[in-house]
């Protein structure tokens, strides 16, 4: 089932182009693959292919053929530098550590796949407010549909990606909850990303809902119950971590915007670099913080918190043996013992990062994720973050900050994070007056219309009205 799947979706995401607007083919290929494409890695054509790569190459495939003028006139601008520099960070490392110009080149073309091709398409397609308040929406209703197969798992364990592709896409035993129950994966590589997922998609909903930009129904229910039984689900899933960033999201937009204030934001923005100068200076070692969270909440949850913090000491030690850009691949900025056995669990994106492309590599990487949000931040005022037409970049803004914070002690790469951030750059390099008059047609209002009246969009959207957002 993985090559059949992998195989399909450059068909399905063509048909979606001839009978779609380009922009809601976009959408709807990034949330539907992202949600149900099997994780694994499997060769295809010479390439190693992931659900990532396959959603990236079909929607630039399908843009070449059915929309290239779109893509024709895409040009890149300095804001985009940081995307560029951390795409070819890999290959410094491979230069400076020996490993040859072919492993440097290679590894620029893995992670322009993976994380170049997600921006570019979000720099492409989603440059205007409604188009990001559609992808808001159907991340929304990604997260609805999500909720039977999360409650499946909830009772019958992590079984649909064995039942659907022939493996568990992860250690099975990590799917096991304190004190009994289980953390759905569904078709994502983690329950920890599953839970951020149910999470993306409760806060989106949630803010747009605040901002009355949420339909009144979807197929003919109400909203707000739909957002309620997806909230619930989401604390279900018992992940704490996700469910701090849902609550102090949605408290730092509030609060944001009620005292038309960004210092809240800025606040996130800094928690990181704080972190990791505390770690890699060694004047932190986390055990007063799972002392404290052993004491008061979960002492099985503070000692596996204690693991990751204990693993990233010997990590941050092997990673200074390194050059100012890293130790590169193929494991070398990993612990090993005399027997030659892997001694070091890597669980941070930053620490990653750190080991593989150093101060360099890790400095950028940081900058591509945050930038988006700081260039919101300078060029929009917080007193109309809650307005229609700014209530879905305004979420997503907040939660890029959020994924960096996660990226501290997780590493869960989400394809549709860049993809936010690159519409959230290309809606900010336009001519201010068209944030909230964006000119063209407004897909937001379309999708709208059709999950209120609960019919079947047939045709292109050209043969609808359009309206705009003002």
């Amino acid at each position: 089932m993985v090559p059949i799947a992998f195989l399909i979706w450059t068909p399905i995401v063509f048909f979606l182009y001839k009978k779609l607007d380009a922009r809601l083919v976009s959408v709807i290929a990034y949330v539907a693959g992202w949600m149900f494409l099997p994780c694994a890695n499997y060769d295809i054509f010479l390439l190693k292919n992931t659900k990532s790569t396959v959603i990236a190459l079909s929607i630039l495939a399908g843009t070449y053929i059915f929309d290239r003028e779109r893509l024709v006139n895409f040009k890149f601008k300095a804001v985009d530098i940081p995307v560029i520099l951390w795409c070819s960070a890999n290959f410094f490392s491979s230069i400076v550590n020996g490993l040859g110009f072919y492993d440097g080149i290679s590894t620029i073309l893995y992670e322009s796949i993976k994380w170049g091709l997600p921006y570019v398409i979000g720099r492409i397609y989603f440059t205007d407010t409604d188009v990001l308040k559609t992808l808001a929406l159907t991340i929304f209703i990604g997260g609805i549909i999500y909720i039977p197969f999360c409650w499946y798992e909830l009772i019958m364990s992590p079984q649909l990606h064995r039942l659907t592709y022939g493996f568990h896409q992860h250690d099975f035993v990590q799917s096991l909850r304190e004190g009994g129950g289980y953390r759905p994966m569904v078709y994502m590589t983690h329950g920890l990303m599953t839970s951020m997922w149910m999470v993306l998609a409760s806060f989106l909903g949630s803010w747009l809902y605040y901002c009355k930009a949420l339909p009144p129904k979807i197929l003919y229910i109400p909203s707000l119950y739909l957002l309620l039984m997806l909230i619930f689900t989401s604390v279900m899933m018992r992940s704490s971590g996700a469910l701090s960033y849902f609550f102090i999201g949605l408290a730092m937009l509030y609060l944001s915007s009620r005292f038309k204030t960004s210092i809240l934001i800025l606040i996130l923005l800094i928690c990181p670099y704080l972190y990791i100068f505390a770690r890699v200076s060694g004047f932190w070692d986390g055990r007063n913080f799972t002392d404290y969270i052993a004491e008061k909440f979960s002492p099985a949850r503070a000692s596996s918190l204690q693991f990751r913090f204990d693993n990233e000491t010997i990590l941050i030690d092997k990673a200074h043996e390194g050059s100012f850009f890293g130790l590169g691949g193929w494991n070398r900025s990993r612990v090993f013992d005399e027997k030659g056995k892997d001694i070091s669990v890597t669980d941070g994106k930053w620490i990653i990062v750190f080991g593989v492309n150093g101060v360099y590599g890790l400095s950028v990487f940081i900058m591509m994720i945050q930038f988006p949000a700081i260039l919101f931040l300078l060029r929009l005022k917080p007193e109309i973050w809650k307005t229609e037409a700014l209530s879905a970049p305004a979420a997503m803004t907040v939660f890029i900050a959020l994924t960096m914070i996660d990226n501290l002690l997780n590493s869960m790469d989400n394809p549709i994070y860049m993809v936010m951030g690159g519409g959230l750059i290309g809606m900010l390099i336009k001519n201010p007056v068209t944030y909230l008059n964006p000119t063209g047609i407004n897909i937001s209002d379309l999708i709208e219309d059709i999950l209120t009246q609960g019919t079947r969009f047939i045709g292109t959207p050209d043969s609808r009205p359009a309206r705009f957002i003002s």
